[in-house]
């Protein structure tokens, strides 16, 4: 079976959340504000084997492991734009912009055998997949694959650090397992968002005092931005806190 599908440039699939490897995370730090989300993903989903792949494994109980997806991301409300989105829905930024952009519709946080979904538009949403479009998939397997490969090599580069990261967050900060179990157990699932900052330690060369200073800026625009938005509460009491990080960083 193939399927078609060509980008229309309708801009909506550059609204909310981004997930970013590592290195797009650092290289973006002045453009998105960050934070690392974690989402469990539990033995029986579809997904477990290769999210385990990509992560740690976490036991809950002595008796449930669940896969955890850690991914540094673009903390973004649902309802907001990319800051790189421009007004005629071109990307400000198109020829250095995050692989995950670039591999879009494609993801690599999933098997290639199990892309076929994602080649079907979201509500509202204006790609072509009429027979008009190019062939993009066929028969299980993406036809051009560089830029997929690029970023799911990227994630492999980086599966020691996340894993590291998750040993040393776990043992540091008893609560984060109690929220991974209470998510778990949600009908649907869900995500647990850890600031950024957590993750430097793991980062030896970082110089931390750069970083939060390109942060800092981004945070207090998107605390505006996200004041009152559908959606957006969570998101500003996280950048509200975030920011609070940022400047202690600075002050010292």
């Amino acid at each position: 079976m193939e399927y078609n599908f060509d980008c229309t440039i309708c801009g909506k699939c550059c609204y909310g959340q981004v997930p970013l490897t590592i290195k797009d995370a650092l290289t973006h730090a002045e453009r998105f504000p960050l934070a690392i989300i974690w989402t469990p993903v539990g033995p029986d989903n579809k997904y477990f084997n290769h999210t385990a792949r990509l992560g740690p494994v976490v036991n809950l109980s002595k008796s449930k492991e669940i896969g955890v997806r850690i991914t540094p991301a673009a903390y973004i409300p649902p309802t907001l734009p990319c800051p790189e989105l421009a007004d005629d829905n071109r990307c400000k930024i198109h020829l250095h912009k995050p692989a995950r952009c670039k591999s879009m519709p494609f993801s690599p946080y999933r098997e290639e055998s199990q892309q076929a979904d994602l080649l079907i538009p979201r509500e509202n949403w204006e790609c072509d997949i009429s027979e008009e479009a190019p062939v993009v998939y066929r028969d299980n397997k993406i036809l051009e694959r560089q830029e997929f490969d690029q970023e799911f090599n990227d994630l492999i580069d980086q599966v020691e650090t996340l894993r590291r990261y998750a040993d040393w967050l776990l043992a540091s900060v008893p609560t984060l397992m109690k929220e991974l179990n209470k998510v778990a157990k949600k009908k649907g699932g869900g995500q647990v968002i850890v600031s950024f900052f957590s993750l430097l330690p793991r980062l030896p060369k970082v110089d931390v005092a750069e970083f939060a200073a390109q942060q800092l800026p981004i945070v207090k625009d998107f605390i505006n931005k996200s004041n009152g938005v559908s959606g957006g509460q969570n998101y500003n009491k996280h950048y509200r806190e975030y920011a609070v990080e940022l400047e202690r960083v600075l002050n010292q």
